[in-house]
């Protein structure tokens, strides 16, 4: 434990594929105790293990060694500041060596502490045998990787033991901001309430500059996409926080950037699952303290139960896509009569050579609103986008069909513009979860060649739920109706096929009618493409933040690594609910 009265941590990454402008940025000048670097995901994983199934000196951020971490090392220890990163994956020990090796490169010597013991997958067999795993595989098939979900006091104990660094295997996102705040702080495991704000705090920052303006509702206020501020996190033993990004950098910290953040990607709000803690965000609550400040606190939490969440993944088929513009009267109708012809032309042949069918295929007209199903305004585009995406059990279905849609500009209806989009096939990853008693997973810091066990102290059951907050009654009767936009922010994501819409009320006197407005059945309306006629909604208050968090379930087709759709991640939902009508009393009309 250390005696520091306020830790900022920056959150520098929104996941694999983010950018890398970020860190270097960060670390100089946003005068850091700590950063962190969140890369892992559902989505992400299964690659993880396949390149690991591949070359066992693979299955990690791959580019992080030799790009990031050799741009900011010297930095990083010229100024102290310590990172933490999952960018481990499913081989952090591979990563930690070829960080060394990098960093011999430089002649530089960080002490580099990793962080596994959360890799089950040589355990396959008997995890099967006892029942944790049911899901049949394909024939031949292998798991790509089994996973526990650690927490955050593994990395408190690497930064114990003086590392500068620490690579860590699968851990909850949020346990990149709480290992630092337990280890500086000297939070104790049973201190529900500061393991709750802890990961909040890492909530907020695992998504990068996302709580700092990025993908915000209000996005013609955010100055200067091209240098964006990454957020930072001014931490205080109390588990209170204020939220800020570095000075002149662009970007946006305000209420609703950050409370848009809170809702991202949540199930129920009094029920966040972490390996330390299930969270109770109801409560928390946000202040504007100045430019680009924002304190958050409120967060509340009980004890998380005596077992760790593990996904499974494995592969199962392909899946491929592809596509092509089409212009010119009747675009939509053409482009569709195009794709239609080549999946049955494709079909045809697989037929004739004895191939295995398609499992299952998609067409989606892009630019004439189609995926807005009855609430599109257009239709009778002369340009649109015809995407083409496909579900195969063999690699070389896609070959079939591309030959096919070949003949497309040639041999079908005039329009298609001289390019086409191409992606070549990809496995399909599946995947299973199950809980697991945590004193059968052994967590293990390994620094300077030297291992040791972290033992998860026992927390019994899990806690009950605390009560549903009502929601707040109707004011003034309404007589006026204007778009959701208008009265909220709004925030959409995904939880394997839930996708998760949140919307923030812009003053505390609008969420009663906004409420009464998103009621289960205009919400089934309004997302009626999306959902299964076995679909469920659910929607739940948090008074804290004036906001709501609405739960579409089984409105992905399945979650990412399975859709077909062209938003499987469900990202662009909350564009939907902005447009939805409430009526409010007139004497509530936004200003202007």
């Amino acid at each position: 434990m250390m005696s520091a009265s306020t830790v900022r941590i920056g959150g520098a990454g929104a996941g694999y594929g983010d950018g890398t402008m970020a860190t270097p940025r960060l670390i100089r000048d946003g005068a850091l105790d700590y950063v962190m670097l969140d890369y892992l995901s559902e989505f992400f994983m299964p690659q993880a293990g396949r390149a690991r199934a591949q070359d066992p000196e693979a299955g990690y951020v791959m580019y992080f060694p030799d790009e990031l971490f050799t741009a900011v090392l010297p930095d990083l220890l010229q100024r102290g500041v310590k990172m933490v990163t999952n960018a481990g994956a499913v081989n952090p020990q591979a990563c930690a060596a070829a960080m060394k090796a990098a960093a011999d490169r430089l002649g530089l010597s960080p002490r580099i502490a990793v962080v596994d013991g959360d890799d089950l997958l040589d355990r396959a067999d008997d995890l099967r045998s006892a029942g944790r795993l049911g899901e049949p595989l394909p024939k031949g098939v292998s798991y790509t990787g089994i996973n526990a979900y650690l927490g955050a006091f593994p990395i408190a104990q690497a930064l114990a033991l003086g590392a500068d660094i620490v690579i860590t295997g699968r851990v909850v996102d949020s346990a990149l901001a709480l290992g630092p705040l337990i280890h500086e702080f000297g939070w104790q495991a049973d201190d529900y309430d500061r393991m709750a704000a802890g990961s909040l705090i890492g909530h907020i920052l695992e998504c990068g500059a996302q709580a700092s303006g990025g993908i915000f509702t209000d996005w013609d206020e955010v100055s200067d996409y091209s240098d964006i501020g990454y957020p930072i996190a001014e931490c205080r033993a109390d588990g209170s926080a204020v939220i800020t990004k570095p000075e002149g950098t662009g970007g946006l910290v305000s209420v609703g950037t950050v409370a848009e953040q809170l809702l991202y990607e949540i199930g129920d709000p009094r029920s966040y699952h972490l390996p330390d803690v299930v969270v109770d965000f109801t409560e928390v609550s946000f202040e504007q303290q100045g430019k680009d400040r924002v304190l958050m606190s409120g967060a509340k939490g009980r004890a998380p139960g005596p077992d760790y969440k593990v996904i499974a993944t494995w592969d199962d088929g392909w899946f491929a896509s592809m596509g092509f513009p089409m212009r010119g009267a009747n675009a939509s109708e053409k482009a569709r009569a195009i794709a239609d012809s080549v999946f049955k032309r494709g079909a045809n042949m697989l037929r004739e050579r004895n191939k295995p069918p398609l499992r299952r295929s998609r067409i989606e007209i892009i630019g004439d609103e189609e995926s807005y199903g009855t609430k599109a305004r257009m239709a009778g585009s002369r340009e649109v986008f015809c995407r083409m995406t496909i579900e195969a059990e063999e690699e070389e279905t896609f070959g079939f069909i591309m030959k096919e849609l070949g003949t497309a500009s040639v041999s079908m209806a005039p329009g298609v513009a001289g390019s086409m989009m191409m992606f070549p096939p990809i496995p399909l990853a599946r995947s299973e979860s199950f809980m697991i008693p945590a004193r059968e997973v052994t967590a293990r810091v390994t620094l300077d060649d030297k291992s040791e066990a972290v033992e998860r102290i026992s927390h019994g059951p899990a806690a009950p739920e605390s009560q549903t907050p009502a929601l707040p009654l109707l004011g003034e009767a309404a007589n006026v109706i204007v778009p959701l936009r208008e009265l909220a922010w709004a925030r959409s994501g995904d939880k394997g096929d839930i996708c998760n819409i949140g919307v923030v009320a812009r003053r505390p006197q609008y969420l009663p009618y906004i409420a009464a407005a998103l009621d289960d059945e205009t919400v089934n309306d309004h997302y009626g493409f999306m959902l299964r006629e076995d679909s469920e909604v659910e929607r739940h208050y948090l008074p804290g933040s004036h906001s709501l968090n609405i739960l579409l379930k089984g409105a992905l087709d399945g979650g990412c690594t399975v859709s077909l759709r062209f938003d499987p991640f469900g990202k662009s939902a909350a564009q939907d609910a902005l447009d939805v009508p409430i009526a409010i009393p007139s004497s509530l009309l936004p200003e202007g």
